[in-house]
């Protein structure tokens, strides 16, 4: 079985408070991407409180980004029209690695081999954070992260990610 995670696709991260032209550059290539795709998508999303600025991460990044039910929150509306009649499930997620998805993974795993392909953003952060977190899992699992679907906070820090991500056995395309 073939798995797609998209990883926090949403506003605050393409074109709102932490938004890049990376991010924006490559949400056609995530629709694109998932039009073609068949298979189970796990969509995941960043989700903070709004005592977001009184958690540790709100310490180090004091950005309030993400909050439950905000406009920031959403899915990139490209992203939700493309998924309009895919089988998918959203994900909250309150860190960079998502422990649900891996429990998600788990259930699929005990019935099919499966492959994963990861997209989404941040490349350095969340991507490469839940990469390697469902890579401790599944070993044996193939992972694959496409760059062209990816973006980091900064272009170096995407690269970085990515030479990180191979190094740990993760298959790479998109260069």
């Amino acid at each position: 079985m073939k798995i797609l995670i998209v990883v926090d696709m949403q506003n605050d991260f393409i074109d709102g408070v932490l938004g890049t032209k990376e991010a924006i550059g490559i949400v056609d290539n995530v629709v694109n991407k998932i039009k073609k795709f068949n298979g189970k998508i796990f969509v995941t999303l960043d989700t903070h409180q709004s005592n977001y600025m009184e958690t540790f991460e709100g310490k180090k990044l004091p950005v309030p980004h993400c909050i439950r039910m905000t406009n920031g929150w959403i899915l990139n509306e490209d992203i939700m029209k493309v998924l309009d009649g895919k089988d998918y499930k959203i994900i909250e997620k309150r860190t960079f690695g998502s422990t649900k998805l891996v429990n998600e993974i788990r259930r699929i795993k005990g019935n099919d081999d499966i492959e994963i392909e990861f997209v989404g953003l941040y490349t350095d952060i969340c991507v490469v954070s839940n990469v390697l977190l469902l890579k401790a899992y599944f070993p044996e699992v193939k992972m694959t992260v496409d760059a062209n679907c990816c973006a980091g906070v900064t272009p170096e820090s995407h690269k970085a990610a990515l030479d990180t991500m191979k190094m740990c056995q993760i298959n790479v395309i998109g260069e």
